[in-house]
């Protein structure tokens, strides 16, 4: 049997999604399920002054209303899982309902339960509440101000931490030969999945047992967290993730509704189910980025870079979020040098309360910003000094040869060849030959432009003891058990959570390679609590470099098994057996063999094996890496700006990027092609935006501008293979590159358009409006 580690394989879990029969949150129905709905706040600060459900109660088929104060001292407070350490963090108590005071337009006011949806939706407008409107605290900058609203009342100047990292003597910067300064603002987006959120609670009362089916990236988490809100003992509390329609980093958090769905279930002993509006999601659904990065890069004439220094003011929102403290510091704060050897750098953030919807992990999490704020700086340090961004970028890489790299922030990169995918790249767009192109496009009057991102970005969120020490609370490790049935046919049991990767997939490339036997023959069982016995979850492209690591060690711990197994059988020692595609073989006897098949028979029934071996044949793994990983590379993004309209065409898009061992090219460029459509959709399109009142101005899809397929050209990627140190497979994430990458080199080939008429920056996202008032702007100037 061929390797198929490597090759192109279809994704296992596609058919049953393409036919329509696969099984998601709201296809579950249980005898007597009720339906819940919430009423959220329409103010971003007030006081709730009376709540009246008289009304409400009296309508047909209404069950019970739960107010904050109903649930006062029965339910927990929802609490951040990421407690940034040195950062004298003020974490502001969020209860599932808000009790005296909304903070949010969105927040939780009162929840409804029904006999069905319907009914459950007339009588939320039944239910009538007094506020008193308070001003609210909505842009960063300015809640941070003597004399703003407080979001909340012990917090002063609405500061939920303060961190710093690295310190830079001011003569470095004082002796620098060029300094550039800029302000970027990384806008607030919304994750967007297919599916919205979702929860079902199932109470067993003859067991005491609660089962929580709902839509989360990592239901161990959301056991651990919930059971303490709830009260009950992680033994007794299953959680349960359907098939899911993404994530993208919004149903990482745990929230207010799923656990008010719990205690609704078990309060009325009766299957309860809430499924999230499309307008609540924009809403109450936690928000990515937003955030203000101030940046100063210091360096020679001839190009050499010796500092930067940064400041990041990030909207945290009403409340700090499961992963929200963590997303501006650590996420982003140690990666600001990007994949340059810069000797000197120092970065401080600030964490504010607005009255805003909370912000945590949209996919890249951190490094998006993180990049974005080095590649913009990087080009208009070029562009001071006169020299071209490529060569600036060349010049200035992390060496192949210090691999592993340390950066001035004290991360190690665990390997790097940066050139490699940028001389591919460049290979692949005849860089040279367009730049002339360009030149003579742009005497004819047309607005072409060129923008590079040369990226490298953390990910594989793995060591444990790193993670106590960053804050995090909890492990990172993840466990996986190859499990050979009495057939050979094996299942996995896994700890990391798909819902839309294809682990089922890769991570059977992994285990048809190890075992040696096909991918029909394998079958994975991810996201239940009851079944896996521990994982921590997916996010941060941590599946396969962790989880695929997992699965690796435990499919080998299989192998190491069964060959004893077979060396007893074949009456020699385990050294003097091969095994090569699913066959046992004694070395140099031809013909002497054992099939996997014919050894997990063996194994299973325990007629014969070595003295004092246990019966059956299953492998189980903790894998806890001894390092993140560093996946990297260069996109080149080519555009056309109208002049008239200000509309930008996207006319080439290059990614070539280094993710260790692709196990799968075919996922691997999905991933990738689904990456970069969401960070050219940050670039060009979506953005979240509040009024100064605190109201969503951008809370329906004909407000929020996704992408369309036909916004694009081709994608043309492909991959170079630089080998991780710290997994089996040698592989690095993949999911976040494509939105780490495209968001920068974006920008720049659009700031690169706009360079005739002296544009040096412009906000994100770029309208055609707004590109046509800079064009307009820069005329009247020139």
């Amino acid at each position: 049997m061929a390797t198929v580690v490597g090759t192109s394989v279809k994704r296992k879990e596609d058919p049953k999604l393409l036919t329509g029969t696969g099984y998601f949150s709201d296809d579950i129905k249980l005898p007597g399920m009720l339906h819940a709905v919430i009423l959220r706040s329409p103010h971003a600060h007030a006081k709730i002054k009376s709540i009246n459900v008289e009304e409400a109660l009296k309508l047909p088929g209404v069950v019970k209303i739960y107010t904050g104060k109903d649930l006062e001292g029965k339910i927990g407070r929802i609490p951040s899982s990421w407690l940034v350490p040195d950062s004298n963090l003020k974490e502001a108590p969020q209860y599932p309902l808000a009790i005296d005071r909304v903070r949010y337009v969105g927040d939780g006011v009162a929840m409804l339960i029904a006999e069905d949806r319907y009914a459950a939706r007339d009588a939320l407008d039944l239910i009538d509440v007094e506020y008193e409107v308070l001003p609210p605290a909505v842009h960063q900058k300015k809640a941070m101000e003597d004399g703003a609203p407080l979001v909340h009342d012990d917090i002063e100047n609405n500061i939920a931490f303060h961190w710093k990292a690295g310190e830079i003597p001011e003569e470095v910067f004082q002796s620098a030969e060029a300094v550039v300064k800029e302000s970027f603002h990384v806008q607030r987006v919304a994750p967007s999945p297919m599916e919205t959120r979702a929860a079902v609670g199932q109470y067993h009362p003859a067991t005491g047992e609660l089962t929580l089916y709902c839509t989360s990236q990592n239901p161990h988490i959301h056991r651990m967290v919930l059971s303490g809100v709830l009260g009950i003992s992680e033994t007794k509390l299953q959680i349960i993730v359907p098939d899911m329609g993404g994530g993208f980093g919004g149903k990482i958090g745990v929230y207010p509704d799923e656990a008010l769905v719990g205690y609704a279930a078990r309060d009325l002993q009766q299957p309860v189910k809430w499924i999230e509006q499309r307008n609540e999601h924009f809403m109450a659904s936690n928000h990515g980025r937003d955030e203000i990065i101030e940046v100063e890069l210091a360096g020679s004439r001839d190009g050499k870079l010796s500092a930067i220094r940064v400041k990041n003011t990030a909207n945290m929102g009403a409340y700090l979020s499961t992963m929200g403290p963590g997303v501006p510091t650590i996420d982003f704060g140690l990666m600001i040098t990007g994949a340059y050897d810069i000797p000197h750098a120092s970065c401080e953030t600030f964490g504010v309360y607005t009255n805003t919807t909370p912000t945590d992990a949209y996919r890249g999490a951190g490094k998006p910003e993180a990049t974005y704020q080095i590649e913009r700086i990087i080009d208009l340090f070029a562009r001071e000094i006169g020299m071209d961004p490529l060569e600036l970028r060349k010049k200035n890489f992390a060496p192949k040869e210090a691999f592993p790299y340390t950066n001035a922030q004290g991360l190690v990169y665990d390997s790097g060849d940066y050139e490699k995918p940028l001389k591919k790249a460049l290979e692949i767009i005849d860089y040279e030959k367009l730049r002339k192109e360009q030149e003579n496009l742009r005497k004819e009057g047309k607005l072409i432009g060129i923008g590079l991102s040369t990226y490298v970005e953390l990910c594989g969120f793995g060591p444990s003891a790193v993670a106590g020490a960053i804050g995090f609370q909890g492990g990172v490790w993840e466990n996986s058990t190859v499990r050979v049935h009495p057939s050979g046919k094996v299942t996995v049991f896994a700890g990391t959570s798909p819902h839309g990767q294809g682990h089922a997939t890769t991570f059977g490339q992994v285990v048809a390679d190890k075992l040696g036997i096909p991918m029909d023959d394998i079958e994975f069982v991810f996201n239940d609590t009851k079944a896996v016995s521990m994982g921590w979850g997916t996010y941060g492209s941590r599946s396969t470099a962790v989880g695929g690591g997992a699965v690796a060690f435990a499919a080998e711990r299989v192998v190491e098994k069964a060959k004893k197994i077979a060396a007893h059988e074949l009456e020699v020692s385990a050294e003097d057996i091969d095994f090569e595609n699913g066959v046992f073989k004694v070395k140099g006897v031809p013909g002497r063999e054992r099939t996997f098949q014919e050894i997990a028979r063996s194994a299973n029934y325990a007629w014969n094996l070595p003295e004092g071996m246990e019966p059956s044949l299953e492998g189980q793994a903790f894998f806890d890496p001894e390092n993140f990983v560093y996946p990297f590379g260069t996109h080149i993004v080519v555009v056309e700006i109208d002049q008239d309209t200000g509309e930008i065409e996207l006319k080439r898009y290059i990614a070539v990027d280094d993710v260790g061992r692709v196990i799968n090219p075919l996922t691997a460029s999905g991933q990738v092609h689904g990456g970069i459509a969401q960070g050219v959709g940050q670039a060009m399109w979506e953005g979240i935006v509040y009024n100064d009142e605190g109201q969503l101005m951008s809370g329906t899809f004909m407000d929020y501008t996704m992408p369309k397929a036909r916004f694009f050209p081709e994608i043309e990627n492909s991959f170079t293979e630089t080998l991780s140190p710290v997994n089996p497979l040698g592989s690095k994430g993949v999911g976040e590159t494509g939105t780490t990458a495209s968001i920068p080199a974006v920008m720049n080939a659009v700031v690169d358009a706009l360079a005739p008429f002296g544009i040096t920056d412009i906000d994100m996202p770029l309208t055609p409006e707004k590109v046509w008032r800079v064009i307009q702007k820069g005329r009247e100037q020139a």
